[in-house]
């Protein structure tokens, strides 16, 4: 005869495997360090802030 095989010991251990290749997958998707995050906000900020200089008054908006 074959071994007893707990079933939800197996299922459980399936489910956690696949756990763990979708949070990888969203790591490599989402993940950035807070300094990343940071750093990329102020890039922006300045950037908008450098095009708002430029912009001309008294023209019609369109």
């Amino acid at each position: 005869m074959g071994d007893v095989v707990n079933l939800n010991r197996f299922r459980k251990r399936a489910e956690k495997e696949q756990s763990a290749r979708q949070a990888d997958a969203n790591r490599a998707k989402f993940g950035r360090s807070k300094s990343e995050r940071t750093s990329e906000q102020k890039r922006k900020d300045r950037a908008t802030g450098l095009l708002d200089q430029h912009r001309l008054d008294g023209g019609e908006a369109s």
